[in-house]
């Protein structure tokens, strides 16, 4: 059971309005009136950035279900407060809430750019695609204030390094001229992440991320400078958004996506009470079909976080959606997949003075 909300506290476009505790906590914190208590003014909730000073910024993973090996996540938490994150259950590292902690309790790591550079420089580094936005959104808006993310292109275009995105925040657009130097080279592609193409269902999802016509439009200047752009139908949401594949995969073609992937939603740890919660307060006339279906998708439980199954589902009607994804996906005209990028230009940047290359 999640706790009720802080009476005292003004909520503007956040996803949820609670803060359970994180899993590796001691102890519950449960608001009890005593009949002491003095009425206060409510405060509006802001969001607040504090900075990390890591010592390495690429992160290594050896997952047989994903398809790249080291990854950058410039930011902790994200504002844009996307109820069914997946990535809510990891602010209970930091002793946080996965509930409004994630999406108004953000840290940034400012050196990004200089760590990166000096792991790339290291002897014996050997290049392959970097992901970017992982686990949280590198463009979320307060990337708009701190701009971290064109130290990181700049760096990885001076070393010839390949790179891929996944996002839904629109600041990407500041930095297209960026990512189109990589992409002339083969060496980006970004992934923009649709969910609904109904605005009013998205900013309930979704209270922080731009809007449906938004991303399609990220899509098309993307697309028309030159950067390889996959539409990424995720999380499909059982009876909510899974009507929509077709349509969502159609409007992202016309506006320049070339490849396309599909995911059902995730509900791990944290994450599932708090879905739970929304669809009682956003679609409770449709909440119990909702969870019906994503337990038949995920072995009659919330989740099921086995390797090879997690991003599939198993059971009639996540075969269904799926051959659906397929069939519209060729039917439109995507390709299967995406080219590869290319890691044989991979070096230091030259300095001043050295000797230009005859090739």
């Amino acid at each position: 059971m999640l706790p009720p909300r802080d009476p005292d506290e003004r909520l503007k476009a956040r996803g949820t309005d609670t803060r359970p505790d994180g899993r590796f906590e001691p102890h519950q914190r449960i608001r009890e009136a005593d009949g002491w208590d003095i009425p206060e003014e409510s405060r509006l909730l802001r969001t607040q950035v504090t900075m990390e000073r890591p010592r390495s910024i690429i992160t290594r993973n050896t997952s047989p279900d994903i398809s790249f090996d080291r990854s950058i996540n410039p930011y902790r938490g994200c504002e844009h407060g996307c109820i069914y994150c997946y990535a809510r259950p990891t602010h209970a590292y930091l002793g946080l809430s996965p509930g409004l902690d994630f999406e108004t309790l953000i840290t940034a790591k400012l050196d990004a750019a200089a760590l990166l550079a000096r792991e790339l420089g290291r002897p014996g580094y050997r290049p392959a695609p970097i992901a970017l936005g992982t686990n949280t959104d590198p463009y979320q808006p307060i990337e708009a204030k701190l701009a971290i993310m064109p130290g990181i292109l700049r760096v990885l275009s001076d070393w010839s390094h390949p790179v891929t995105l996944v996002t839904r925040g629109q600041v990407v657009l500041r930095d297209l001229a960026l990512w189109a130097e990589l992409a002339a080279k083969r060496m980006a592609a970004v992934g923009i992440s649709i969910t609904t193409l109904d605005a009013d269902l998205a900013r309930a999802m979704e209270p922080r991320a731009p809007a449906p016509a938004t991303r399609l439009r990220m899509i098309r200047e993307l697309a028309g400078a030159g950067v390889p752009v996959r539409v990424m139908v995720a999380p499909v949401i059982p009876v909510l958004t899974e009507p929509e594949i077709e349509a969502i995969l159609a409007a992202a073609r016309e506006a320049g996506a070339t490849t396309a992937s599909m995911i059902p939603l995730r509900l791990p740890l944290e994450v599932a009470p708090l879905f739970r919660d929304w669809l009682d307060r956003h679609r409770p006339g449709m909440a119990a079909h909702v969870m019906n279906r994503v337990q038949a998708m995920r072995g009659g439980k919330d989740n099921d976080p086995r390797f090879g199954h997690r991003f599939q589902g198993q059971g009639t009607f996540a075969d269904l959606a799926l051959q659906r994804f397929r069939l519209a996906r060729r039917r439109l005209g995507y390709h299967r997949d995406a080219a590869p990028l290319d890691c044989s230009r991979f070096g230091p940047p030259p300095k001043a003075g050295d000797q230009l290359s005859l090739f």
